[in-house]
């Protein structure tokens, strides 16, 4: 089942994960120089390394499972819900931080032209334009990260040309001093201090995989290496260009705004007004990506069934809005607890995304084991991938390490969060806990109890009774037995439905019909039914028998497709994989 609205090509897709990986350059250059010093472009290309080996991971990934969700969805693929949930939940924070620390920023720059400018309520102002700017679709949205885009890039290049013929002039005195610079760390240390510090470079590369359902064919693995390229090019050599104008410390002086003090330095007044309005753009363009990034993945969720399906509506622009809502509000809710004092939102940004970056390298080698026959465009090796892991769990560990607080400060956001989520796994559980507490205190009030008893029972029967689909090949009882494993443990259903497709092609094996007698009795809470169908297995199918039964997509199953399969796991509408 295939959308027929019109979908990004190359650059409104890279335009919109890329302000996100890209405002980068505002900071993390002068962070790693703070930590690893002279040696701040060694690390920044350690993590221009690191990224290319993600690009084969995330190639190989979304390109077995075109799906929107990113991480979330390859877990939900190739393990289990609570783990794709928990990724989920991570990616979330990481883009709630991202938001709002994004807009804070971004109106801290917009200041420095009027001092005038509220920061709080600036920020508030930032994040309900782009809150409203998506209630106007993908598409239009596209067209200002674009505007953004292109201006920042030319922005970066301009900086970088004219701070080169500053050097140029004036020699490179300066980084020879700061070459010969002592410090009292060893080099060692330098470079694993600021490979971790310059990680937070590559913040918004998981952002691509979230909306991938949004780009045309071919697109994605182009942001990805769209992405690498900027990352790769820019970030050192800033570094070295800031290590050639001035002394270590005046860079570390200038860490907040170091590349509007280098323009000025190296061109005058004009750049570094220049590079400030080119920060307020691009730190609103990573709001912009946050929100895309946030409503595919939600959506995708809600379509499981995890978050209430009232979230799924969407207006005449396909923009889904309650989840739009919902994100403004918290990103307003969090803005406000803290005052506006963003320093322990760090914490929460660092280590969400560095996780989900894990969690991700975790999925691909789940899927090189469970689903060794899913087709895939490319293929990273298991030694890229564990080398890959090794680097984010370094960061991971450096950035604890560097900062001890930022640990508890993030379990203090996501346990609340992974808990809502495990509570939304199991609502029958939880409406049955409740209504033993309403019997137990309301007793008297026995009228209002049965008639709430009535509503419950109906619901958890509402939810129970949605009926799911297996299409099955003749698999054997063990296979049998492993969907109905997942089934149980995964979703709250008491019926299923296993399909064979039959054809001259392919006849069903005697021995499944009694295979499947034998599941419905080992297995007397879900009712198991069997039917044959005559017809060839498509997408054309798939959507009939789900119109004709009323079966959303999603809640059909499949094995894990061979090579020689003729579709594409994205062409059957959403059907997923559990064996």
């Amino acid at each position: 089942m295939q959308s027929t609205h019109t979908k990004l090509s190359e650059l409104p897709a890279t335009a919109i994960c890329g302000n996100d990986i890209s405002s980068s350059c505002l900071y993390v250059s002068a962070l790693s120089i703070l930590y690893a010093g002279q040696y701040a472009w060694i690390s920044l290309l350690l993590v221009g390394g690191t990224l290319y080996l993600f690009r084969k991971i995330y190639g190989e990934v979304v390109g077995a499972l075109p799906l929107n969700g990113g991480a979330y969805n390859v877990l939900l693929n190739s393990a289990n819900k609570s783990m794709a949930s928990l990724a989920a939940c991570l990616t979330i924070l990481s883009y709630v931080a991202t938001s709002v620390i994004s807009a804070n920023e971004a109106i801290h720059y917009a200041a420095l032209f009027s001092e005038a400018i509220p920061i709080i309520a600036g920020t508030i102002g930032l994040l309900l334009l782009f809150f409203l700017l998506n209630l106007l679709g993908l598409k239009e949205s596209s067209k200002a990260a674009v505007i953004i885009f292109i201006f920042h890039l030319t922005t970066l290049v301009v900086l970088c040309l004219v701070c080169g013929w500053y050097v140029f002039r004036n020699g490179l005195g300066n980084f020879s001093v700061n070459f010969s610079t002592e410090s009292e760390h060893s080099i060692s240390f330098q470079l694993f201090a600021g490979f971790a510090a310059a990680m937070l470079g590559i913040s918004g590369f998981e952002s691509s995989a979230n909306y991938v359902e949004e780009q045309a064919d071919g697109v994605f693995p182009k942001t990805l290496r769209n992405m690498w390229i900027i990352v790769t090019i820019f970030n050192p050599l800033i570094a070295l260009l800031a290590l050639s104008i001035m002394p270590i410390s005046e860079a570390n002086q200038h860490q907040q705004s170091l590349l509007a003090f280098m323009g000025e330095r190296a061109g005058g007044q004009w750049l570094s007004w220049m590079v400030s309005a080119d920060a307020v753009l691009v730190l609103s363009g990573a709001v912009l990506t946050s929100f895309i990034g946030v409503s595919g993945l939600m959506k995708r969720m809600t379509l499981d069934r995890i978050f209430p399906q009232f979230l799924l509506k969407e207006n005449k622009r396909k923009a889904p809005y309650f989840i739009l809502l919902l994100f403004f509000l918290l990103c307003v809710a969090i803005l406000l607890s803290t005052a506006g004092e963003l320093t322990t939102l760090a914490g929460v940004y660092t280590i969400s995304f560095l996780a989900v970056m894990g969690l991700f390298g975790i999925g691909n080698l789940l899927l090189k084991l469970r689903r060794k026959r899913l087709p895939r465009p490319e293929r990273a090796t298991t030694g890229t991938v564990l080398l890959a892991l090794t680097a984010v769990g370094v960061a991971l560990w450096g950035n604890v390490v560097l900062n001890p607080s930022y640990l508890w400060v993030f379990f203090e956001y996501f346990i609340p969060t992974f808990l809502i989520a495990l509570m939304m796994m199991d609502r029958s559980l939880i409406l049955k806990g409740l209504l033993s507490v309403i019997l137990y205190l309301f007793k008297p009030l026995k009228r209002s109890i049965e008639r709430f008893t009535h509503w419950t029972n109906q619901t958890i029967k509402s939810i129970n009774d949605q009926e799911f689909v297996f299409f099955s090949k003749g698999d054997d009882i063990a296979s049998l037995n492993q969907v109905m494993i997942y089934i149980q443990d995964n979703e709250e259903t008491n019926r299923l439905r296993i399909v064979t497709v039959e054809n001259e092609h392919f006849k069903a094996p005697g021995h499944l019909h009694r295979d499947i007698e034998t599941l419905d009795r080992a297995y007397p809470e879900i009712d198991i039914t069997y039917e044959k169908i005559v017809g060839n297995f498509d997408p054309e199918l798939i959507k009939e028998l789900s119109d004709k039964w009323g079966i959303p997509t999603n809640f059909m199953f499949i094995g894990s497709p061979s090579q020689k399969f003729q579709y594409r796991i994205e062409d059957l509408g959403g059907v997923r994989l559990i064996i």
